[in-house]
């Protein structure tokens, strides 16, 4: 789900990416009846409960069995039988919070299991054009995945014996690579680029994030204009010393 939504044994072509996104809507909203998953797979169009039956069996083709012999896609009993993915079926959606949340309370020590987690992000979640019933997810993955490249950022920027600028920069690339337009991160490249020395680098990200937020048609926010002003100006003042 941290990218496009790709299904391990689900063809790219082909009905293959809907199929991906009908296990991807079992797996986030098990149990819901026939009408409603229709629905879902096309607000505009809804599938047919021909057509749902037949991506089904398709998607169950696909993923097999587990090693009891069971199939990944539950086949149903009776009308009553919900709609679901069998337990053992996992997402990268899954590794990620665990991760992040066993990491967080540990600052710098906690440092591999956050760039690990962010290792499994492969884009903006549910891809560029998530359905409509995955957006609430999305927004969550979003928030979450730039919260970890924030911290991993600042972890890997202060003094110490963790700093990592080129660590740093990677983690804030993942970020906007989910959310081009996170503030917090841009604020986050900027502290980064003037602890290097790297005037260019402040005022690429100052550029950025200017020319990113001029189609928004709001202003930045008050922490990044601040931001913006001290390092400009701290970074002035030290020229001016040499």
């Amino acid at each position: 789900m941290l990218g496009s939504v790709e299904v391990d044994g689900v063809a790219h072509t082909g009905h293959g990416p809907r199929s991906a996104q009908l296990a991807a809507l079992l797996y986030f909203r098990p149990a819901r009846t026939v009408d409603v998953l229709c629905a879902d797979m096309d607000p505009i169009s809804p599938w047919s409960p021909a057509t749902l039956n037949a991506r089904l069996q398709g998607l169950r083709r696909a993923l097999g069995n587990d090693p009891n012999g069971d199939p990944y896609v539950p086949r149903r009993h009776n009308a009553d039988t919900p709609y679901r993915l069998a337990d053992g079926v996992r997402c990268d959606w899954t590794r990620f919070p665990q991760l992040a949340e066993r990491a967080l309370p540990h600052g710098p020590d906690g440092l591999p299991d956050l760039e690990k987690a962010l290792s499994i992000v492969r884009g903006r979640p549910f891809g560029t054009r998530a359905p409509a019933w995955a957006q609430p997810y999305q927004q969550e993955m979003i928030t979450r995945i730039v919260d970890v490249a924030h911290t991993v950022a600042t972890l890997r920027t202060a003094k110490g014996p963790h700093r990592n600028l080129g660590g740093a920069r990677k983690a804030i690339a993942a970020g906007l690579d989910v959310d081009e337009t996170a503030e917090l991160l841009y604020r986050g490249l900027m502290v980064l680029e003037s602890a290097a020395g790297n005037r260019g680098g402040l005022h690429t990200a100052i550029a950025r994030i200017q020319q990113v937020n001029a189609p928004l048609d709001c202003c930045l926010e008050t922490e990044t204009e601040q931001l913006i002003n001290e390092l400009l100006h701290r970074r002035s003042k030290e020229e001016q010393a040499l």
